[in-house]
């Protein structure tokens, strides 16, 4: 077998910094969380740090891979014993708040050096596109898997996008939610559920469904 840094090497080291650097994010957050401070940890040099990682940024961008990935896996099972479509739309949003529960302390140091459009860690950025892209498959796999509410074909379309920006509001109303167990984002989406259920089995309705396909298209387009 290979042994190179091309190779079996490279990547076993590759997965060493990946591992180390998810745990510091963890433990210390996004300020504290250095390369030399994993180089460190990891008795390697800063040089061969960067070799696999020429950034910290590169790295949060595995912290996001990481957590939608955990995300997908934690949703599945479930899905896979659900048809209601709001019910699986619980799923995926309460499955992805957990999966972000254990960076809840140090969220906000993520998010201030994420707020900038032009931040390679911004969730909107190119760079966060292969994560986010895996939320929007799940809520795809969410409507396409419904029964029991039937949705005009560019509504069940569009539904997916737009629910990424909700999944994304959500995520940021947990970042500055204090209460325990971040009952009050819960709660919210609770609500918010709740309306969508309401006002979807009505976009069957010629009247509505134009206003009700024009906002979900402008949802979507909010996110470039």
């Amino acid at each position: 077998m290979p042994d190179d840094e091309g190779g079996t090497k490279g990547a076993r080291t590759r997965e060493r910094i990946r591992t180390a650097a998810l745990a510091s994010f963890r433990e210390n957050g996004y300020e504290a969380t250095t390369i030399r401070g994993i180089a460190d940890t990891l008795g390697m040099s800063v040089g061969a740090t960067n070799y696999h990682f020429a950034s910290k940024n590169q790295l949060v961008q595995e912290l996001y891979r990481d957590v939608q990935e955990s995300h997908r896996d934690a949703a599945a099972p479930a899905l896979a014993t659900e048809t209601r479509l709001i019910e699986r739309l619980r799923i995926v949003f309460s499955s992805g708040l957990d999966q972000l529960g254990p960076y809840h302390a140090h969220a906000g140091e993520f998010l201030a050096a994420a707020a900038s459009p032009r931040s390679p860690i911004n969730p909107l950025s190119k760079e966060s596109a292969a994560s986010l892209a895996i939320v929007e498959d799940l809520f795809r796999s969410a409507v396409a898997g419904a029964t029991g509410v039937r949705l005009p074909d560019e509504i069940r379309r569009l539904l997916p996008r737009a629910l990424v920006l909700g999944h994304l509001l959500l995520a940021l109303s947990w970042v500055y939610d204090a209460t325990p167990g971040q009952r009050r984002t819960r709660f919210l989406l609770d609500r918010g559920l709740n309306l969508l259920g309401t006002v979807l089995p009505l976009a069957r309705l010629p009247l509505l469904r134009g206003p009700v396909t024009e906002a979900l298209s402008l949802l979507g387009d909010l996110r470039g």
